[in-house]
């Protein structure tokens, strides 16, 4: 009953702010909040053991993520969306081995929707214009990393220890995600 009421929220919240005029400040705002709320979410699942960490492979994360870029606010928001499109992906799978709460991640899945949704009339509007400079290329980059995360997790029967390594992966997504939101200025 709780999550049915939390989701209307959100859902209002989320089509609220897209009917308000663009404010990029705002959004950025927004969004910095979000990935600051998932980020924690995602701490307070239980981890396994260390030696999970040493099952760690190179998932040939893209360039653009590992040192800081200048990016327009329109390449940032497509790289945004596509990453929060994908993190959604990934923890939609069957994490059943984990022993994580499924009210965690319902939670978590509920706040990426709504980061998204706030995301997405800008992005389709960045796409129908063709008004961005290296988002697109960055966004292909990203696309190959979550495929090479998908393939781990498969490869590894969606295990606990496979699901470690990812989360610290996905952790990290956080971290650059809220560093993109500096370059969502008015």
């Amino acid at each position: 009953m709780t999550h049915r009421c939390l989701l209307q929220m959100v859902l209002l919240l989320c089509f609220s702010t897209t009917a308000l005029p663009r404010s990029y400040s705002l959004l950025g705002l927004q969004e910095r909040r979000s990935a600051a709320v998932s980020q924690k979410l995602l701490w307070q699942l239980p981890s396994t053991p260390q030696r999970c960490l040493e099952a760690r492979m190179d998932f040939q994360m893209p360039e653009e993520m590992k040192q800081a870029q200048q990016f327009q606010k329109e390449d940032a928001i497509l790289v945004m969306y596509e990453m929060l499109q994908q993190i959604f992906g990934i923890l939609t799978r069957d994490f059943s081995s984990t022993g994580w709460s499924e009210t965690i991640i319902e939670d978590l899945l509920v706040e990426l929707y709504g980061q998204m949704n706030r995301l997405q009339p800008i992005q389709k509007e960045i796409m129908q214009k063709k008004n961005f400079t290296m988002g697109n290329t960055t966004v292909l980059h990203l696309k190959k990393y979550y495929l090479n995360l998908m393939y781990y997790l498969k490869s590894k029967e969606y295990n606990r220890c496979a699901w470690t390594v990812v989360r610290v992966q996905i952790l990290t997504n956080f971290s650059f995600l809220k560093s993109l939101t500096a370059y969502l200025r008015d």
